[in-house]
């Protein structure tokens, strides 16, 4: 699909007022372009989605079910940029291209025009003359220079915000627009938390890609904070794993699939895997293996040990290979998701030591926007993520 269904933001609000007003003429004067304008505009974005966006009759244009999938989209895309854009200057909503926008979302990311230039393979003049024509229009300074780098003011960082989550709802236009014409197109991102790596993700993306073996996909690690992060601005579609309580923030929501509890694990001949019963104590005397302070799991694990003057030496990561591995050759105890180490255990690589964590039962599930809109492609995927969670609950 040509790339100006999603790079022209002036083409784009053209297609929407006729999609709203169903009149070339009517769009053209709220436009401010001519008829023959318009028609232009029209006509262009029908040959790059390839199909008809409208339907012409005497009585006016009345969108197809393309052009009203991508009126759908254009109308969310806009109800994030326009915002911040008129925060700015109100004309900032006729005049910024996407290249300006995407080269403001660069600099807030990098803090540096030649950071941000060589993010987007760009030459640095190239960067600071679209940073230049926004303030420009603007009136006024959108980066302050410091000693840490060019660091962008409040309305700054909403706007890049708003721009991020239009270009993100624009990527989705055209993968919806691919469906109709019985295409894929597009991506899945997916933010996976430690558990979710180990048990239902693989099953998911395995039942998936039987439908879909050519749709990529893409899963992102790292902690919470950066996936929930990344989530918030459109860069990854969906978190699996842990729940949080309460939710992080308002603007996402949060969808539970299964319950697990925490277990203590170890090798097959650990000293403490013979026992029938284990106490805390016990537990103090050899070295534990967790993850980073601040997630679910080592909030469990502190508490077991809060009302005790013993401490274990820990080592901390949120590596699953690395755990296994220690586990496996040394003494040391991992404390863990039952559901995360249940293929080890099976495999009798590890086996689980009698200690109840009691408490430490918690909802495992997605987190996503709370506005997010998925494709029907994003909709199969949450479908077997789903079927994959309800085989690990009857186990």
């Amino acid at each position: 699909m040509a790339s100006d269904l999603k790079t022209n933001l002036r083409h784009l609000r053209v297609f929407l007022s006729v999609a709203e007003n169903g009149s070339i003429t009517r769009a053209g004067d709220l436009c401010h372009i001519s008829q023959p304008a318009a028609t232009q505009v029209v006509a262009k974005l029908e040959r790059a989605a390839g199909q008809p966006l409208f339907l012409r009759r005497p009585q006016g244009l009345f969108p197809t079910p393309a052009g009203d999938a991508l009126a759908a989209r254009v109308r969310r895309a806009l109800a994030y940029l326009d915002p911040p854009l008129d925060a700015l200057a109100p004309r900032l909503r006729h005049t910024a291209s996407h290249s300006q926008l995407q080269a403001l979302v660069a600099m807030c990311e990098a803090e540096n025009f030649t950071l941000a230039a060589r993010q987007m393979g760009l030459a640095q003049p190239t960067v600071h003359r679209a940073i230049s024509q926004l303030e420009q229009i603007v009136g006024r300074t959108l980066f302050e220079r410091t000693a840490h780098g060019m660091l962008p003011s409040r309305a700054t960082l909403a706007l890049a915000h708003g721009a991020r989550l239009a270009f993100a709802e624009l990527e989705l236009a055209e993968a919806d627009l691919a469906e109709l014409l019985g295409r894929e197109v597009g991506r899945i991102v997916v933010g996976a938390m430690p558990l979710s790596r180990s048990c239902m993700l693989p099953q998911a993306i395995a039942s998936f890609r039987v439908s879909h073996p050519d749709l990529p996909i893409q899963v992102v690690e790292g902690p919470y904070r950066d996936l929930l992060a990344d989530l918030r601005r459109g860069a990854i579609d969906l978190l699996i794993g842990a729940l949080r309580d309460p939710a992080p923030i308002d603007d996402v929501e949060q969808h539970a699939l299964f319950a697990d509890s925490l277990v203590l694990v170890a090798r097959p001949d650990h000293p403490l895997a013979g026992r029938r019963s284990i106490k805390v104590s016990d537990l103090a005397r050899h070295p534990f293996v967790v993850p980073f302070s601040g997630t679910p799991t080592r909030l469990a694990f502190d508490r077991l040990f809060a009302g005790s003057a013993l401490r274990p030496s820990l080592i901390e990561t949120a590596s699953m290979v690395l755990m296994r591995e220690l586990l496996r050759i040394s003494d040391h105890v991992g404390c863990i998701s039952g559901a995360q180490v249940a293929a080890e255990i099976e495999l009798g690589v590890l086996v689980k030591l009698p200690f109840a964590m009691k408490g430490t039962l918690r909802s495992i599930g997605l987190t996503q926007r709370s506005d997010w809109v998925p494709t029907t492609l994003q909709q199969e995927f949450m479908a077997e993520l789903r079927a994959a969670s309800m085989d690990i609950a009857r186990d």
